[in-house]
């Protein structure tokens, strides 16, 4: 393992961060805090308790998760999409790094922006309304699984996409409505059951249930359920990077 490219890498995406932290740390922190303000008073009124947990608490697992894989995304696609718009991608693959290598420290360095967003959301959140973590090993575990899950799709969508646009395509259709319909504002047992079968097919719930139960050990789903589904995108992730590595898919043509 090449630790010094590793680290080379890491820290000039990271030192990328520092110089537009109004863009990359700021903004969604702000945005985040604007839908914890309007939600929490305009639907909070409206819905005092779910499931004995005050409106404004309940939602503050879902906002953080909702900012963790936006960002999580944006980070790691930008991050591998610039060196292939200006030409230095070939630069790096003809460097002695290897493809675990690259993956490590760009998926790292996305990791790790998207996981500061997310405590810092929790540390505004305390400031709103009172929090309590009921599960901080398992809360953390869950930060950093879905941290990494969800900068590997968005290191795929980077080698995949051929154009700036086609970088918000999935994180705007797919993944932002997945994540309003996966129970971030509400538990899916307050639906209709039919809709809370439509719902289980959603793979968002399961990311979203299980941070959530770390909070106040509510979850829609089981537990073991959250975990194996965020360990099974992990692995389809980690199978679809390496295919495209070894393939030079839109890398080396």
């Amino acid at each position: 393992m090449n630790y010094h490219a590793v680290l080379a890498i890491y820290r000039f995406e990271m030192q990328r961060t520092w110089r537009t932290v109004m863009q990359s740390i700021l903004s969604p922190v702000l945005s985040t805090t604007l839908y914890f303000i309007v939600f929490g008073a305009a639907i909070g009124s409206r819905i005092p308790e779910v499931e004995g947990i005050s409106y404004g608490a309940f939602i503050v697992p879902g906002l953080i998760m909702l900012s963790l894989l936006t960002q999580s995304i944006s980070n790691a696609s930008f991050g591998i999409y610039f060196p292939k718009f200006t030409g230095t991608i070939y630069e790096l693959l003809s460097a002695p790094v290897s493809h675990v290598e690259v993956v490590l420290s760009y998926v790292g360095a996305a990791a790790s922006k998207s996981i500061i967003v997310g405590l810092i959301i929790l540390a505004t959140s305390s400031l709103f309304v009172p929090l309590q973590i009921a599960h901080p090993f398992w809360m953390l575990l869950f930060l950093l699984l879905t941290a990494v899950t969800f900068s590997l799709i968005g290191f795929i969508i980077g080698i995949w996409a051929d154009g700036f646009e086609k970088l918000q395509v999935v994180p705007l259709l797919i993944i932002t409505p997945l994540t309003f319909l996966g129970g971030s504002f509400y538990s899916i047992n307050m639906l209709p059951p039919a809709w809370q079968t439509v719902a289980l097919f959603n793979p968002v719930v399961y990311l979203i249930s299980g941070f959530r139960w770390s909070f106040y050990g509510l979850a829609d789903v089981s537990l073991a359920l959250s975990l194996g589904m965020t360990l099974g995108f992990l692995a389809l992730s980690l199978g679809v990077v390496s295919w495209m590595l070894k393939t030079g898919y839109r890398l080396k043509a």
